[in-house]
């Protein structure tokens, strides 16, 4: 049937005629840990730690995943995925940003469920408010074997692993999709979130601010250049990471000392 106004396609407009579905918010909340190492002269080493909530629903009752939940018709995507943080957390404030939005079409055993998924950084060891009871912080190591990615994450309370595969898609755009291959901890497709997430960090890291979200407000080029190994995955000499950092960070007059190393000048982030 041909309408010849808005008005009149309003007026005979059905919504039943339409399949329904609901859409979520998902946020990956990402920061730094340090792992202590038994020699105090060394600096500590550093990993990605991932914020979690543990369910207490069905579905997946007593399952990990993301924090996440249903849009808000009256709120906008941000507002109602830092609503849904504040909720499931209680943190407030917190740098986001859009990640990929996420829609297979059974990754919900409900129904039909989109998330536009979010990525959400902090340096957690600036926090000052209390976590939820049933949120709690993971250690994330990766192992990368060909397309294959094997994750552990560890807590005081538990120790989660899944596989997921790296897939390819468009080499001219450097595009890839992600397929759960092993999981028996985490709920929905969250495991596919995490490894877009942190693929996301890393791949911005190089050309904009980012890394500066999870870092506290002074700290050291050292401290620095292991936030980098770790999003980049590999080892960086110091002339080359100087080099990316130049015009992003300015001198304090501050010094680090004690814990066995050297004094070491501490440096802040500054907006070129």
């Amino acid at each position: 049937m041909e309408y010849k106004t808005e008005q009149e396609f309003l007026k005979s407009y059905n919504p039943d005629d339409y399949d329904r579905m609901a859409v979520v918010n998902d946020i990956l909340l990402l920061s730094i840990s340090n792992v202590e190492k038994e020699n105090y002269r060394k600096l500590d080493e550093k990993c990605f730690s991932i914020l979690l909530v543990k369910r207490d629903t069905f579905p997946f009752k007593d399952k990990w995943c993301l924090p996440g939940g249903f849009l808000n018709v009256k709120l906008g995507l941000e507002e109602n995925a830092r609503d849904i943080l504040a909720r499931e957390t209680n943190l407030h404030n917190i740098f986001l940003e859009q990640l990929y939005t996420f829609g297979a079409v059974n990754r919900d055993p409900r129904m039909r469920v989109v998330s536009t998924a979010y990525m959400a950084l902090i340096d957690k060891n600036q926090l000052k408010e209390q976590l939820n009871k049933n949120a709690e912080w993971f250690n994330i190591k990766m192992q990368e074997t060909g397309d294959l990615i094997t994750v552990q994450l560890n807590s005081s309370k538990q120790d989660l692993n899944f596989v997921v595969q790296k897939i390819l898609k468009e080499s001219t755009t450097d595009k890839y999709e992600y397929k759960i291959v092993e999981n028996d901890y985490l709920a929905f497709d969250h495991p596919e979130i995490i490894i877009a997430g942190i693929d996301r960090f890393r791949n911005k890291i190089l050309y904009t601010d980012i890394v500066f979200n999870i870092m506290p407000p002074i700290f050291t080029l050292s401290e620095l250049q292991q936030v980098f190994e770790i999003a980049l995955n590999k080892k960086l000499l110091v002339t080359a990471f100087r080099r990316i950092v130049a015009d992003k960070v300015v001198k304090t007059k501050q010094i680090q000392t004690g814990g066995g190393h050297r004094p070491s000048v501490m440096y802040k982030y500054e907006k070129s």
